[in-house]
């Protein structure tokens, strides 16, 4: 029960090696953007991954190859959503969602902070942490679609492209 010899610990040894090593080789040809971020999608191919890994290391059912195999087919799978997803904007919208406007112009959005499930300590803990001490001089708080948060200074500029790709819920109606 807790020990089955000598072999198994040996093969967990060179299996578990020999997969890390695999893995790893198969994320560095992926590129960089396979495990950045951690979105919803990214989560679940980081965790599938894991459980490749993991079964190629423990279980004895799994041949190393078997488990490269998997290593490969998770990542190309990521890859080909990936690619749809820059072609096509209906694939990205589902992947990877959309950011979300939680604050703007000195009023938090409740019915968006509501729906994202954000309350306004996060806001303001986000805030900090973008080194601002008064949400005066804030413009807008996004919720990034890898659930990070992104705070825009005022500015001295009219201009706010960098909120083109926000979904703009932020009207007096949207307050409850």
């Amino acid at each position: 029960m807790f020990f089955d010899g000598w072999s198994g610990m040996l093969r967990t040894l060179i299996v578990g090696v020999v997969a890390y090593i695999g893995m790893v080789f198969f994320l560095r040809i992926s590129g960089k953007r396979t495990l950045s971020k951690l979105d919803p999608f990214d989560f679940v191919i980081s965790t599938a991954l894991g459980s490749a890994l993991a079964q190629a290391i423990l279980s004895r059912d799994v041949a190393l190859l078997r488990g490269l195999f998997g290593f490969a087919v998770i990542i190309a799978i990521q890859y080909v959503v990936m690619w749809l997803s820059k072609r096509y904007q209906m694939v990205r919208h589902l992947i990877k969602g959309d950011p979300a406007l939680l604050f703007y112009n000195g009023e938090y959005l409740r019915a968006t902070m509501k729906r994202e499930h954000v309350p306004e300590i996060e806001i303001l803990a986000s805030v900090r942490e973008h080194g601002l001490a008064a949400i005066e001089d804030v413009l807008a708080v996004v919720l990034e679609a890898d659930s990070g948060f992104s705070v825009i200074k005022k500015s001295e500029t009219k201009s706010e492209s960098a909120l083109s790709d926000v979904v703009a819920t932020g009207s007096k109606s949207n307050d409850e």
